[in-house]
């Protein structure tokens, strides 16, 4: 198949949906498909990359990290993109991209699949506090339902988004695909040497919080959770890897809550070994988002061997295990994540029980049986829209 992807975000934005496009991408390609991506140029975009067009883009004063791309730039490669003979059209993200894929699919006559990666119902209030959360969420339903009801297929992570979508009225083929791991970029990591790096011994209890720096991931309850542990265990640490338009916010809230010489703010890490390494130094790697759609960090960490506590909520429910699965599943309350984090760190038979069955669970989530899933849902979709072209012209041709 000739696949054409598009999307708002793409690398070097670090975040979930670049992650997601990049590993699907590999594995299609590895599958036998072509797969082109139109996403936006960004100032720090490095040499040209096959396989990716990069489309020109206008900053955002509201949110400096990502970018706009315009969307008549997008429309322009119309005949070029014709040429290419597309077979399907895979849309990632819903702004910019949404439309003008819709535009281009119609032009270049094949159909269009979308990935929901987002739960925007709980995510537009933080970036509109001057909305009711109760107006912010309606909104979102409705945007939500309008899009992906004028798609020919849907792609979501998880079963609880899948559910979510269909109380929102959404009546689109769907597909529930994870994005999947490759467990040959997910071993080693050294966190005996990430530690010598920050200066942190290596007997210290560690906590590691991977991901964007957002208000939608809840990083204030670990702060004040983080608040509660280091009370009976003095000299635990949490480093959190990242950045965000939260960073500031949360450093604040650490100092107000005393915690500067408990908290390790690290940046963005490289994923080939730096990363890699950050999770390896933690003794767990905790989570409290209330809106993913996957939690994809929660795989990355388990496959690692580093045991998780996490609350179980949306798309993370998904992924952890009651019992068996390398991880503890806290309530959505700072005392209860707080316990859990204390009986983890205090045991060390539990620690290495979790840490031997974290990877195999997370080997469930392989990438390259995800992406034969996504392969198939293609056909699925294909075959779906040649029969309805085909039963249209036979409409169109009949006697009157």
């Amino acid at each position: 198949m000739n696949i054409l992807m598009l999307s708002d975000v793409y690398f070097p934005r670090v975040n979930g949906v670049s992650t997601s496009i990049a590993t699907f991408r590999r594995e299609l390609e590895t599958l036998g498909h072509q797969v082109h991506l139109l996403a936006p140029a960004y100032p720090t975009a490095g040499a040209s990359e096959a396989g990716i067009t990069r489309i020109p883009a206008r900053y955002l004063f509201a949110d400096p990290e990502d970018r706009m791309m315009r969307r008549g730039a997008l429309l322009d490669l119309t005949a070029e993109l014709a040429e290419r003979d597309i077979d399907i059209l895979h849309i990632q993200t819903p702004f910019v991209a949404h439309h003008a894929g819709v535009r281009l699919a119609r032009r270049l006559g094949v159909p269009r699949v979308e990935t929901y990666h987002t739960f925007f119902e709980e995510y537009l209030y933080h970036y509109l506090p001057w909305m009711p959360p109760a107006l912010t969420r309606f909104a979102a339903r409705r945007f939500s339902a309008m899009q992906c009801n004028d798609l020919d297929g849907l792609v979501v992570p998880s079963s609880a988004m899948a559910e979510r979508l269909r109380l929102y009225g959404v009546r689109t083929p769907t597909r529930i695909i994870p994005t999947g791991i490759d467990p040959e970029h997910l071993q080693g990591g050294d966190g005996a040497a990430f530690r010598r790096r920050l200066g942190i011994a290596p007997e210290r209890p560690t906590l590691v919080h991977v991901g964007r720096i957002a208000y939608e991931k809840n990083i204030d309850f670990l702060l004040h959770m983080l608040d509660r542990v280091r009370k009976a265990l003095p000299d635990v640490l949490l480093i959190i890897a990242g950045e965000g338009p939260a960073l500031h916010h949360l450093k604040r809230l650490g100092r107000q809550l005393g915690l500067d010489d408990h908290l390790r703010f690290v940046g963005y890490l490289d994923r080939e070994q730096a990363l890699l390494d950050c999770y390896r130094a933690g003794d767990a790697f905790v989570f409290a988002s209330r809106t993913e759609t996957q939690g994809l960090v929660l795989l990355e960490a388990l496959a690692l061997g580093v045991p998780v506590v996490s609350t179980a909520v949306m798309g993370t429910r998904d992924i952890l295990a009651r019992e068996h699965g390398g991880a503890l599943i806290a309530e959505d309350d700072t005392q209860d994540f707080a316990d859990k984090v204390l009986h983890l760190l205090r045991d060390a038979e539990l620690r290495a029980r979790l840490a031997r069955e974290a990877p195999i669970h997370a080997a469930q989530w392989n990438a390259a049986h995800q992406a034969r899933r996504l392969e198939t849902f293609y056909r699925d979709i294909i075959h779906h829209d040649a029969v309805a072209n085909a039963s249209h012209a036979s409409i169109g041709n009949a006697p009157h």
